[in-house]
């Protein structure tokens, strides 16, 4: 990390910020509503002038948050836009009007948060800050639309305790079971948490178990529902593949309902140029970055492999996190994989390479792989190679890998995720 930005009038840097931040993660992950209402309503943190879209989902939330902000923005609105995790920097967290937050503001919203719950008895969490910070800064520059994305589950996520018009549930798999439950069921019932008294719901198309869930909440709460089935095909969008079709017609089903005006030239507008990194993201012509990480996610990468090259192998830079379903993950990927291989990452919570060695040895006895020392030792290696290169498998090491292809490895800030 190179920006060492201080605030004025202040000691405090956007590095030694950050460092209390990625503190507060020894008090791990809590989900609950206290502390996030405690912030809004001692901070003044409450957003009444803005339109709120709440997106939650397990796959294509980030997409579509990022079409619903490049759409608004076209139509003149000036957005806030919540995300996670980060790819590069902490930065990409928070948006306004599509420029980062910057290393000032971080600094000086965290210190003034800092200052403000030092001394609570139950400390804030690490994404309750964040959002706090996030909440603070749209209402600083006084954004008229502001898109949150919720960072895990919905129901007790702190993005869920700010109002919001619409209500959006992307497809919903099976991930970060631990905390959501061990079923689709389970976790449609948290996503679906985001739901409220007479807000409009927005769905993608959802596996059974999970569609009647949302179903069954929204009928509870009076919610108008509303579940989109037909991709969006009037005009380009920047982001590759056929689900991301079927995300921008989530996206503008929900700008509309929001009650926000469109025409068809800022909805055209807005697609054509989104912008969402590590999404089948192109680099050079040979190399694909995707940040995949289940197994319905990876199959989605894999249509969309072949529907760009066809029958053509990849060879395939995978690093996994420790908590994934790793053998279903190179179970997707074979069929469309030349080789593998597997670096150490700049994570703590990374697969080791040889566990994933190993894992697919069991699976395909023979199958061509390396293990490579750092990412950019992988991709070094995988460049010598003629097959096109797929780097894939966690967002945490697509940023990583990011940062490498773009030259700036000094500014790759590890993240939560």
């Amino acid at each position: 990390m190179k920006v060492k930005a201080a605030v004025p009038g202040s000691n405090v840097s956007y590095e030694q910020a950050l460092s209390w931040l990625y503190g507060l993660q020894r008090f791990g992950i809590k989900l609950g509503l206290d502390n996030i209402h405690r912030l809004i309503q001692e901070l003044g943190l409450e957003l009444p002038g803005a339109c709120v879209v709440h997106v939650a989902g397990t796959n294509g939330k980030g997409s579509v948050c990022a079409m619903i902000d490049s759409i608004s923005r076209a139509a003149g609105h000036r957005t806030g836009l919540f995300t996670s995790p980060h790819l590069v920097t902490f930065r990409e967290r928070i948006r306004v009007n599509g420029e980062l937050i910057t290393p000032e503001a971080v600094a000086a919203g965290l210190s003034e948060l800092r200052e403000s719950v030092a001394n609570w008895q139950t400390p804030p969490t690490f994404f309750e800050i964040v959002t706090a910070l996030a909440l603070k800064h749209f209402k600083n520059e006084h954004c008229s639309v502001v898109v949150l994305e919720t960072g895990l589950g919905g129901r007790l996520d702190a993005t869920n305790a700010v109002p919001s018009h619409v209500s959006v549930i992307t497809p919903i798999g099976l991930d970060h079971q631990q905390w959501l439950g061990n079923s689709l069921g389970e976790i449609a019932g948290e996503k679906a948490g985001i739901i409220h008294t007479r807000v409009p719901v927005i769905s993608a198309a959802q596996m059974p178990e999970a569609g009647s869930v949302i179903a069954r909440r929204a009928a509870e709460c009076s919610a108008p529902l509303m579940v989109i089935t037909e991709p969006y095909a009037d005009s380009p969008i920047a982001l590759a593949g056929r689900h991301q079709r079927e995300n921008a017609a989530v996206a503008v089903a929900a700008i509309r309902v929001a009650g926000l005006k469109l025409d068809p030239s800022s909805i055209a507008r807005g697609l054509a140029s989104v912008e969402w990194p590590a999404r089948f993201q192109r680099w050079e012509k040979r190399i694909i970055i995707d940040g995949a990480h289940n197994p319905a996610a990876v199959a989605v990468l894999v249509e969309t492999w072949r529907d760009v090259f066809a029958d053509e192998r990849a060879n395939i830079v995978l690093a996994v996190l420790s908590d994934k379903d790793a053998k279903a993950i190179l179970e997707i990927l074979l069929p469309i994989a030349a080789s593998f291989i597997f670096p150490h990452i700049q994570s703590e919570r990374g697969l080791p390479p040889d566990t994933l060695a190993t894992i697919l040895s069991d699976l395909r006895p023979g199958a061509k792989y390396s293990i490579a020392g750092s990412v950019s030792a992988a991709i070094s290696a995988a460049r010598n190679e003629s097959n096109p290169i797929l780097i894939t498998g966690s967002l945490h090491f697509a940023g990583e890998a990011l940062a490498f292809l773009e030259e700036r490895p000094g500014a790759f800030e590890e993240c939560d995720q």
